[in-house]
């Protein structure tokens, strides 16, 4: 951490930990638009036959709350130095290879999300379901998506090259924070910078770095891989003024309270070296932002010695979540050249434990919710709380927790083993939806979670293309270091 550094209010701690990864909060304004979601959300919970009343479900609730209250110990078990480095073969996941009926299937699913949520006269997509919203984190999730798509044959190359010539001539054109950089949320058909869920309102509100790292990597893989689309690309990264972005080494993003700007140093172990991979690969120097060893401890969670950001909300104000999302898109972009792969395999072999304590399926990270509060963060530990699923303001809403559609399916790709089968076959028996994949099933509730978004199902589609192309997606595009 730089000497530089000013913690920003709790209020605003989500912008030092993940940027602006909480998509959803764009609708939280717009309740009307919600109270229709949630009304669809009557039919029958769904309850295993071991739970086949609301007490049985809430004893099964409390005896997962005390194991998992239990499953902590500090410090926890560290890796060894010596295997701390990232491997400079990208990894390759085992069981990669052309896509079976079922696979096939489910990237389809998951592009009716974006045959219904894409804008057609402005390139951009909707960040949550018919919400005309958007920020350039889900936008990248678009871009993914689109490569996926084309990749995969579900839509033909004319199609492709209409809609991602259309999408980058409106990203090398929006109107800019002070002429900057990319506002944090934009609406898609006016493309009027705006505040999270208000469409109508012109407002710049500042920018997020991790965002933007992650549309840097998706610009350099579409760049490397279709030449005609080199140059509309180039005109993208031109049209932003990247000197503020980082400082340092570090990432730094930037929010307006009581119309006063604040520049914050954004992002905590993975998403921090996550996006910082993508701005590296521009030129960027993000030295710090990469390393993954100075502010990294360990805790065990069901015996699990698990890495998380020593930086957490008392000493820094800003949150410390560990999420499986970043190390799922590491792996399957980069293969793992952001983080060492050491780690993903500790986080999802604490999730697996966690099921074999608990029997709850577990496939941990943060998404939009169908009811209040409409985001969360389902972290396995977080400013010293094992299994918290808390908001940005670290509200703690446990009883919301919920299994990732994403994650399980990133997860099942890239290890492919008896436990992410047992995650894939769940979410492909209970989370099918018209519109796309819903966003995950509530562990207590015992229902689906039918929120619809647009980096759920781009996750599931660059999950798919990973599996199908049989490489890390920037080895495959030929993305150079």
């Amino acid at each position: 951490m730089s000497s530089d550094f000013q913690p920003p209010p709790k209020s605003l701690s989500v912008l030092a930990s993940v940027g602006g990864v909480m998509t959803a909060i764009i609708a939280i304004a717009t309740l009307n638009f919600w109270s229709d979601k949630i009304s669809q959300n009557t039919q029958t919970p769904v309850i295993s036959k071991t739970d086949t009343s609301t007490a049985k479900v809430e004893t099964q609730a409390q005896k997962v709350a005390k194991l998992d209250t239990q499953s902590v110990a500090l410090p926890g078990k560290a890796i060894p130095l010596s295997e701390l480095t990232i491997n400079k073969a990208p990894y390759v996941a085992p069981g990669v290879g052309k896509l079976n009926a079922v696979e096939i299937a489910s990237a389809r699913q998951a592009w009716s999300y974006f045959q219904r949520n894409w804008n057609a006269q402005t390139g951009l997509v909707n960040s949550v379901d018919g919400f005309a919203s958007v920020t350039m984190w889900d936008q990248a999730a678009a871009i993914a998506a689109l490569v996926s798509a084309r990749e995969l044959n579900i839509i033909s190359a004319a199609e492709f090259e209409a809609k991602m010539t259309k999408m980058l001539q409106t990203l090398a054109s929006l109107p800019l924070y002070k002429g900057e950089l990319p506002n944090k949320v934009y609406n898609t058909k006016t493309l009027i910078p705006v505040n999270y869920g208000q469409l109508d309102k012109r407002e710049e509100i500042g920018w997020s770095a991790i965002d933007l790292g992650r549309m840097a990597l998706w610009l350099k893989i579409v760049e490397a891989k279709y030449p005609k689309m080199r140059s509309p690309v180039q005109k993208v990264w031109q049209h932003w003024q990247v000197k503020r972005l980082t400082k340092n080494g570090q990432m730094y993003g930037t929010a307006v309270v009581q119309g006063k700007e604040q520049y914050n140093q954004e992002g905590r172990l993975g998403y921090e070296n996550y996006a910082a991979y993508g701005l590296k690969l521009w030129g960027l120097d993000v030295k710090q932002a990469l390393d993954y060893k100075s502010n990294t401890a360990f805790v065990n969670l069901y015996g699990q010695g698990v890495p998380y950001d020593r930086r957490d909300a008392k000493n820094s104000g800003a949150n410390n979540y560990v999420l499986s999302e970043p190390y799922i898109l590491d792996g399957i972009e980069t293969g793992f050249q952001a983080l060492p792969k050491a780690y993903a395999n500790r986080i999802l072999a604490a999730q697996a434990a966690r099921y074999q304590a608990t029997k709850e399926l577990t496939a941990l990270t943060e998404d939009n919710l169908d009811r209040e509060p409409y985001f969360v963060y389902n972290s396995l530990f977080v400013n010293g709380k094992p299994w918290a699923t808390i908001t940005d303001t670290q509200e703690q809403h446990n009883n919301l927790r919920f299994l990732s559609a994403k994650a399980a399916i990133g997860w099942h790709v890239l290890y492919n083993t008896a436990y992410t089968r047992q995650l894939f076959d769940f979410v492909q028996t209970n989370l099918k939806s018209q519109k796309g994949w819903y966003n995950g099933f509530y562990e207590s509730l015992r229902q689906p979670n039918k929120s619809l978004t647009a980096n759920n199902n781009g996750v599931i589609l660059e999950s798919w293309l990973y599996k199908q192309v049989g490489k890390p997606l920037t080895v495959w595009a030929g993305v150079k270091n």
